[in-house]
């Protein structure tokens, strides 16, 4: 799974910098989730949300690597009659069931959908990805509330702890925070592909299920990593060339 998950890496690094635009780190925290998901999870029926649209080329690689729409597609990311921009669009791209990017609204739309599936006795569960900066929108725990309440077992919500909103506002643990809200919690390593499998896999416990995935914003480009001066920030030729090494 490396040899793959650093081939995307790659094709994210080349994109991004060629647009000189897209949010890199936050795209290699989020890869491996995605990947786990797209290749192991998701089965008929399913739905995912990245709410935190800004991670969007990982799903964007992913999405292409499975067959949703032309790799070639990948080479025209923000250009201005491309339907791949630098947040995922439901109405443009094949496979993006929410057009997101406004934090914080994802999981409401995940919660509405879990409790469409329950009202009308549909198969099928619904995965959401938030950040953790995300999780200091009050519309995250509105919607952890109501989803406990209505017993929402088919809606897991997957947290990208990469701590980068801890210089704002610290969160600490998280787990504890949704297990108040009455949520089965899991904390594993994002970047595990075997917990990540089994944690994300559905079960039949009467709660929703948080996943808190602690990742590694910028993960696999050592100058990256953890490094908020590289949150919106694109390569230099002489970068994208060591980098492309590194991986």
């Amino acid at each position: 799974m490396s040899k793959i998950i650093n081939e995307m890496k790659r094709s994210i690094l080349i994109i991004a910098t060629n647009a000189r635009e897209g949010h890199i780190p936050s795209a290699f925290s989020v890869l491996d989730i995605l990947w786990v998901l797209y290749d192991r999870i998701l089965k008929a029926g399913d739905k995912f949300i990245l709410s935190k649209g800004h991670g969007c080329l990982a799903l964007y690689v992913v999405l292409a690597e499975k067959g949703f729409f032309p790799r070639s597609d990948l080479d025209t990311f923000c250009e201005f009659d491309s339907p791949l921009g630098g947040h995922p669009d439901m109405n443009k791209i094949n496979g993006i069931e929410a057009s997101t990017g406004s934090l914080g609204h994802g999981l409401p739309i995940a919660v509405g959908m879990a409790m469409a599936k329950k009202i009308k006795k549909e198969s099928g569960n619904i995965y959401c990805l938030v950040g953790d900066g995300e999780c200091n929108e009050g519309s995250i725990w509105e919607s952890a509330l109501i989803a406990s309440h209505h017993g929402l077992t088919n809606l897991t919500c997957i947290v990208d702890y990469n701590h980068s909103t801890d210089r704002a506002l610290r969160l600490d643990d998280l787990s504890k925070i949704f297990n108040a809200f009455g949520w089965r919690v899991y904390n594993i390593d994002g970047h595990d592909h075997l917990w990540l499998e089994r944690m994300l896999s559905p079960t039949e416990l009467p709660k929703p299920t948080a996943v808190i995935a602690n990742t590694i914003k910028g993960n696999g480009i050592k100058r990256m990593e953890n490094n908020p001066e590289w949150h919106h920030k694109q390569p230099t030729e002489g970068e994208l060339k060591e980098m492309l090494q590194e991986l």
